[in-house]
């Protein structure tokens, strides 16, 4: 068997554990930050062994959608967390030229097409509220994505994320990088879910968006939608510390390597969890504008090659 699909599938179970790990960090040093005591780094394992052991209340009128879409949306995010270049970076010998960018790209938007269609498919004005501002938002995010990793890519000449990998440790100081590296932190906030596109922590009907898709699921269900929601979220930070923090580490032991790349992943954090506490909720109508700049810095990106 090719030691780099047995390589694939390792990661994702890695980070598949490992996820709600940093969402759970996210929320403590979030809390810290704003004066509270918070809840413990462990409390998202808590809370998923909790749903894990509920049944989910489905209701009548929902279709076979409503049914498939946590575990679509599920394999979408362990797809990805067995894609994105994480070690692979470290170990270009074991990556596989077969994992391309727009392969990662696809399963991101498989995911959110099939959660925004359970949404509307339960019949509940708050699911189809959530299912509209969660599409509104994802046309303005893609482009924004794509064009802040084209920047990597043209650098290398392919689309292959190991490749991708590689290339920006070269050269770290370009100003395309920089440009590219704030339009996908924007987009990383997005996509995540947080402050000041969406707030997590919240269901108000007047903020909510991801949450407001979810609200008509239970049980293990509503826990496979949450799990995915903490994977999906630590391949964006992985993505983001090894194509935009790009520190050289050219002859440096495999062991130095591993604690770069994990005090990138805390950098990455630590400026999720500042944006949060320094910003507020950002009204609707204001969020395009805010998007327009991470898909205006992509294309400065790519410009400034």
């Amino acid at each position: 068997m090719d030691v780099s699909f047995l390589y694939m599938v390792g990661q994702a179970i890695l980070l598949a554990v490992l996820a709600p790990f940093i969402a759970g960090l996210i929320k403590k040093i979030k809390a810290r930050l704003q004066n509270r005591r918070g809840p413990g780094i462990f409390q998202v394992y808590y809370d998923l062994h909790k749903l894990f052991l509920k049944d989910s209340v489905v209701s009548p009128t929902v279709s076979w959608i409503f049914s498939v879409a946590p575990f679509i949306y599920f394999a979408a995010a362990l797809g990805a967390a067995a894609l994105v270049p994480g070690l692979t970076s470290l170990m270009p010998e074991i990556g596989s030229r077969f994992v391309d960018l727009f392969m990662l790209l696809y399963l991101f938007v498989l995911g959110r097409f099939f959660l925004a269609l359970a949404s509307l498919d339960a019949g509940s004005s708050f699911g189809g509220m959530g299912g509209a501002r969660e599409m509104f938002i994802a046309v303005l995010v893609e482009p924004a994505i794509l064009l802040a990793l084209l920047t990597v890519a043209f650098r290398t000449h392919s689309s292959g994320l190991t490749a991708m990998a590689g290339v920006g440790a070269d050269e770290s100081s370009a100003l395309a990088l920089i440009f590219a590296a704030a339009a996908f932190f924007i987009v990383l906030i997005a996509e995540s879910s947080r402050i000041p596109v969406d707030n997590p922590d919240t269901h108000l009907e007047l903020t909510m968006v991801h949450e407001g898709m979810v609200l008509e699921y239970s049980g293990r269900w509503l826990g496979m939608i949450v799990w995915a929601t903490a994977i999906k979220e630590l391949v964006l930070i992985i993505l983001f510390s090894t194509f935009f923090l790009p520190w050289p580490i050219v002859g440096w032991s495999f062991s130095a390597k591993v604690v770069m790349l994990v005090g990138k992943i805390l950098l990455c954090i630590a400026a999720i969890t500042l944006v949060e506490t320094v910003t507020n909720k950002m009204r609707l109508f204001k969020v395009p504008g805010f998007l327009a700049v991470a898909a205006l810095l992509g294309l400065l990106a790519i410009v400034a090659q």
